[in-house]
């Protein structure tokens, strides 16, 4: 009888990140994982996504998620080590590290889906990967 094979992934460095590393630990035809270390003091852009899908999982440290309330606000959530966050597509998002911090993302396996929007929430564009195409 023929069985599936397991794979083994090495991870692999994403770039250089203003917010610490991002690093890819599996990649598979169904969904992604990644490591993020985010440095103290650092954030990612306030951003949504058209087509990927993420949750990720704060092990270390303390950080909050900026996200719209639904009325076009932003409100802030204080994470605590444990918290799990979803975010669906379109849902504008911003992670904010308050300590050193390590996160566990998984999310569909889509790269470079990135709409930034703090023009529409009257905030300058800082930090974090610019708009994709």
């Amino acid at each position: 009888m023929s069985r599936p094979l397991i794979q083994i992934y090495p991870p692999r460095d994403l770039g250089p990140r203003e917010w610490g590393t991002e690093t890819l630990i599996i990649q598979t035809d169904a969904y992604i994982g990644k490591r993020l270390d985010m440095k103290a003091g650092t954030m990612g852009g306030l951003q949504y996504h058209v087509e990927k899908m993420e949750s990720f999982l704060l092990v270390s440290g303390e950080a909050a998620v900026d996200s719209d309330d639904g009325s076009g606000i932003l409100i802030a959530t204080m994470l605590e080590p444990g918290t799990m966050v979803h975010v669906p597509c379109g849902a504008p998002h911003r992670v904010r590290a308050i300590t050193d911090c390590v996160f566990y993302e998984w999310s569909t396996p889509v790269f470079n889906d990135r709409v930034r929007v703090e023009a529409e929430y009257g905030e300058p564009e800082t930090g974090g990967l610019p708009t994709t195409s």
